[in-house]
């Protein structure tokens, strides 16, 4: 097979590459969610706006784990970054308390937080940061969120050398 060959192959299904951290549910772990996150996708060649929004959404889901999955308890928070061609996706998956009712989860407003200081806006701040969001989850099993975002255009496409 020649250049042309293999090129044309690639492109036809891009590879999928995956990182894979884990944190301790504190929230000053957030952070760390966060810039690992931005750092993974610079390979996607983002745009400013890109990186924040997904750091936005990362933020919300690692939170949502911290505060209503394990109270801060330090329990793991287990994250997988990847990509295939230009599209992202962020999965974040605690053990935790679940969800009883993910659709009534996910209406803005709606919280669990028992000190009230919580807005009740994770899930709606992600998904209008990211083009899907998916939620799985079990009650005392914990929950698992898949949030994916196309980066960037064609013409700014990162390639190895």
């Amino acid at each position: 097979m020649d250049t042309q060959q293999i090129r044309s192959k690639q492109e036809e299904k891009p590879v999928l590459e995956t990182m894979y951290f884990e944190i301790e549910s504190y929230s000053h772990n957030e952070q760390l969610a966060r810039v690992v996150t931005a750092a993974y996708m610079t390979r996607l060649n983002p745009t400013v706006e890109e990186t924040e929004d997904v750091k936005t959404a990362v933020s919300e889901a690692v939170t949502n784990a911290i505060i209503h999955g394990y109270r801060e308890s330090g329990e793991k928070i287990r994250i997988w970054v990847s990509s295939r061609g230009q599209e992202l996706t962020v999965t974040v998956e605690d053990q935790g308390a679940g969800i009883v009712d993910v659709e009534q989860a996910r209406q803005p407003l709606y919280t669990t937080s028992r000190e009230g200081e919580r807005s009740g806006m994770g899930f709606t701040f992600m998904e209008t940061f990211m083009d899907s969001v998916e939620v799985e989850s079990e009650p005392g099993k914990g929950t698992r969120v898949i949030m994916k975002k196309k980066i960037g255009t064609e013409d700014r496409v990162w390639t190895k050398q």
